[in-house]
């Protein structure tokens, strides 16, 4: 696996800083992805080093993980490595940008995640997926393409945030489930989807949640494409933090929203716009059926 390109995407928060950096070089052509597969809570690594430390995100705190990349995969603690591991055990800046228009969206009465089935996309330390648990959501599901990062990181990440929060948050009928796999094929051990490949107007997820999911051009259709299967028809909606362009690749909000402009299925609505100081901008859309 060490012989794999590896790449930058951009600084994580775990660094100094929130910075972002770039990609700036082409795709190569992927491995095989690893087969779509559930993992179960009980199967959190106990052999992997997890350390936490705290995260004020606006009135809000907390916990977000902290393991080795190369204690978990192997790997120098790069970014990624495209088709192997695709950065989830790093906290990126649009998982924090995410959670802070959810809570602006909640206090203005635009959003409520009460009662609510959600699953978070690409879910890494799943930081917006417990901001959904705490605000009492009936189902969580979460997503990433490692079953590694679920056992080694999202899973204990969540386990540390509800039990800090249990004084004051009752979790306990939350449906927490997690999933692992690639966007073309992890539909089939998702159980709110459509597997027609169709609009999903029987059931589905109330709110769909994902950051930094859109670097890839070569995976967004795939990303489309399962977000239509999954979302409840017709309120269904989804929550997305992005860079408006991600440069090296081609993908960021512009080209992704303009794919799903041609389509004609979902509209979008700008919700948050983040500035840094850079000449990049990330931003938080909200995407909802016409």
């Amino acid at each position: 696996m060490a012989t794999n390109p590896t790449f930058q995407l951009f600084s994580s928060s775990q660094g100094s800083g929130l910075g972002l950096g770039f990609l700036d070089s082409p795709e190569p052509a992927l491995p095989p992805p690893p087969p779509p597969v559930e993992v179960l809570s009980s199967e959190v690594s106990s052999s992997v080093d997890f350390e936490v430390d705290k995260v004020t995100i606006g009135e809000i705190t907390l916990l977000k993980g902290r393991v080795s990349t190369k204690e978990v995969f192997g790997l120098p603690n790069s970014d990624l490595v495209p088709g192997v591991y695709e950065g989830g055990l790093k906290l990126w800046e649009g998982s924090i940008d995410l959670v802070k228009a959810l809570e602006k969206e909640s206090q203005t009465g635009n959003l409520s995640l009460s009662g609510n089935r959600v699953l978070e996309l690409g879910c890494g330390h799943a930081l917006p997926g417990i901001y959904a648990c705490l605000k009492g959501s009936d189902v969580v599901h979460f997503q990433d393409f490692n079953a590694e990062v679920l056992r080694c990181l999202t899973i204990p990440n969540l386990s540390a945030n509800l039990s800090e929060k249990s004084s004051s948050v009752s979790v306990g009928e939350t449906e927490l489930r997690f999933f692992a796999g690639e966007w073309s094929e992890v539909h089939q051990v998702l159980p709110l989807v459509n597997n027609d490949g169709e609009t999903n107007k029987k059931g589905g997820y109330d709110v769909i949640l994902m950051a930094e999911t859109i670097y890839s051009i070569s995976a967004q259709k795939s990303l489309y494409q399962l977000i239509k299967r999954c979302l409840a028809y017709p309120d269904g909606a989804v929550y997305m933090a992005a860079k408006k362009y991600y440069f090296g690749v081609g993908g960021g909000t512009r080209q992704f929203l303009s794919m799903i402009e041609k389509d004609g299925a979902l509209a979008s609505t700008l919700v948050s716009e983040v500035t840094d100081g850079s000449s990049n901008v990330r931003e938080v859309w909200k995407l909802s059926y016409k």
